[in-house]
């Protein structure tokens, strides 16, 4: 049976929810599931913006078939070729063969790598600007390239103000019944997947974000429809806001990420008398275990907060495993603009410390704190003014408000 969301008298969201989804995209757990987006617009001319992953395949074309009822389909938009947004589109192609597909030259070549079906002879290929009239609405299309693949574009509707983002301003978590962000409290409940989904996803590319929220500045958003997650029609300008600090890479607010590695429990008593010295001090600490936290739930707080703490075992005289993977996790998603400081732990050559040093470096703006904490297997009470040092320098970074 149907599902459906009704967005506007023209358009209706025909996507669905996998709850069963355990990785997304084989990397991020998902708890709380994730919905594929799907809008259909009914005009002049029927136009379906993307399609949807195999998992609810069944769902949308029940959805699909009830809206357009004896009406054929005459356009689909293609706004990224990842997918669990175009597995479904060959089957599209089956059910509605003189269907157009309206799309870039760069998803052409990327439709020609996942199927065998004659693209050519169906694409509309469009260009920055152009517009395309369906009847009543009036699309024009912007390009996006790497936000977060090489081929996204987004549509805007200039008739109603909508916005379809792709992959930007998504987040993880089935609707359950939902469909617009202010039916339910965002902020206490999907905000923090929302932060999770931008670092780890769209984090990486926050230059190309930044190109993109410049080109659609000017432009009367009155909805904003993502691929994942809610559709917005109230404070938008507060979503957009997010991104407009996520991708400078600017803390929201104060606050110290401890990241450590512990394997008999003296690395996690040296974070935690950090931790404790902070809280002392009025500083927002929160602690994260690398071997049984996930790195995109300790990446999320990074691109939250000012300050990180990483705290490592030296292990076969390097980097402990997980926390080996959290770094280089951090510097593939080029975080900038924090403060480090670093502790290290080893019974005979702690030197986990300066590897992590060297890695951090390879990102860009990182004040790493000088006062590195060296403990030898445990800590000792004669280190705790080291402790002290080091929370003082954090204290003099932090920004007053």
């Amino acid at each position: 049976m149907y599902c459906l969301k009704k967005i506007t008298d023209d358009l209706t969201w025909v996507g669905g929810n996998d709850r069963r989804l355990a990785m997304f995209e084989g990397v991020y757990s998902v708890p709380d599931g994730v919905s594929y987006n799907s809008y259909l617009m009914m005009d002049d001319k029927t136009v379906l913006f993307d399609t949807v992953d195999k998992a609810v395949s069944k769902v949308f074309f029940e959805n699909l078939t009830e809206v357009l009822g004896e009406k054929s389909l005459d356009f689909l938009v293609i706004h990224h070729m990842e997918p669990d947004h175009s597995f479904t589109l060959e089957e599209v192609i089956l059910r509605y063969p003189n269907v157009k597909i309206i799309c870039n030259t760069k998803i052409v070549t990327m439709i020609k790598q996942f199927f065998d079906f004659d693209i050519d002879s169906r694409a509309i290929v469009v260009k920055e600007g152009d517009i395309i009239s369906t009847g009543k609405h009036q699309l024009t299309f912007y390009m996006a390239p790497m936000v977060h693949w090489p081929e996204v574009m987004m549509t805007y509707d200039i008739t109603d103000g909508i916005l379809f983002s792709a992959d930007a301003f998504g987040c993880f978590g089935a609707l359950n019944g939902a469909i617009f962000a202010d039916e339910v409290d965002f902020e206490q409940n999907y905000m923090d997947e929302a932060r999770r989904y931008y670092a780890n996803i769209i984090g990486k590319y926050g230059t190309q974000v930044q190109a993109i929220l410049k080109k659609i500045e000017p432009l009367e958003i009155r909805l904003l429809c993502p691929l994942h997650g809610f559709v917005w029609r109230k404070s938008i300008e507060t979503y957009v806001e997010k991104y407009e600090r996520w991708s400078s890479y600017t803390p929201e607010e104060e606050g110290v990420v401890i990241a450590y590695a512990s394997i008999y429990g003296n690395t996690e008593n040296a974070a935690e008398i950090l931790a404790s010295r902070l809280w002392e001090r009025g500083i927002k600490a929160m602690m994260f275990d690398v071997s049984v936290t996930h790195a995109s739930d300790i990446i999320k707080a990074a691109f939250r907060y000012s300050h990180l703490v990483f705290a490592s075992t030296t292990y076969n005289n390097g980097i402990f495993v997980s926390m080996e993977a959290l770094i280089f996790d951090i510097v593939a998603h080029n975080l900038q603009n924090r403060t480090v400081a670093v502790i290290e732990n080893g019974s005979w050559a702690p030197t986990s410390g300066k590897l992590i040093r060297a890695e951090l470096e390879k990102c860009k703006n990182m004040n790493i704190i000088e006062n590195k904490i060296s403990v030898k297997s445990s800590m000792k009470k004669s280190q705790l003014v080291e402790i002290d040092a080091m929370v003082d320098a954090i204290a003099e970074t932090i920004v007053k408000k």
